[in-house]
């Protein structure tokens, strides 16, 4: 209840307006017919059982409405939620540690993002798949893989030039080398970013 109320006064004094807030899954999803909102934010773990209520909402969210955004956030690094929320949709979509609510500036960020359609992967979670990527990911170079994880929180090629210090034109090289490698043709129908974020969680766990 303390963090749900603390969420929603940050929210608001960053400019948010706050629809609503649930104490449980089922209270949230009923309301969700009713009530318009642009991004839901949900626990990992809710109400009865503190499992993975959250995710399992979240994604009936997404079901029903695709063209809104769902933030999980969780205490610890769950990559397999994280890879379970990805797979559901090309954006719209993600998944933060608790911890960043202390940042305003990285919260605002995140529901932002997920708000235009984009993803926000926390980089505590990319961190650990760095960690333990496999042989699919064996052929990308450093600076790929760093491409890569920025790619998987969610930034724009504009804002991995930015933080890595770099021209536009030589992330655009990266993002399409990193295509090449991973086997990701243009075929106009999928989202390419998201298949290769996939791609290495799917190597990764």
């Amino acid at each position: 209840m303390l963090l749900r109320e603390g969420l929603s006064r940050v929210l608001d004094e960053a400019g948010f307006v706050t629809a609503g807030a649930f104490g449980d899954a089922d209270a949230l999803l009923a309301a969700a017919t009713e009530v318009p909102y642009d991004v839901a934010i949900l626990d990992v773990r809710m109400p009865p059982t503190f499992r993975d209520e959250g995710v399992r909402a979240a994604l009936e969210l997404h079901g029903r409405h695709p063209d809104r955004g769902v933030l999980l956030l969780s205490q610890y690094v769950e990559t397999t939620y994280a890879r379970e929320l990805l797979g559901a949709g090309a954006g719209g979509m993600g998944y933060l540690l608790k911890d960043r609510v202390a940042s305003l500036d990285e919260l605002v960020d995140a529901v932002t993002r997920v708000a235009a359609g984009g993803t926000a992967l926390d980089p505590e979670v990319v961190a650990q798949l760095v960690g333990r990527h496999a042989d699919p990911l064996s052929s990308l170079t450093p600076r790929e893989r760093e491409t890569l994880q920025l790619m998987a929180e969610g930034r724009t090629n504009q804002a991995i030039a930015a933080r890595l210090h770099v021209g536009v034109g030589a992330i655009e090289k990266n993002v399409s080398a990193i295509f090449t490698k991973l086997d990701l043709e243009d075929s106009g129908a999928d989202h390419r970013r998201v298949l290769a974020v996939l791609a290495w969680l799917d190597a990764a766990i």
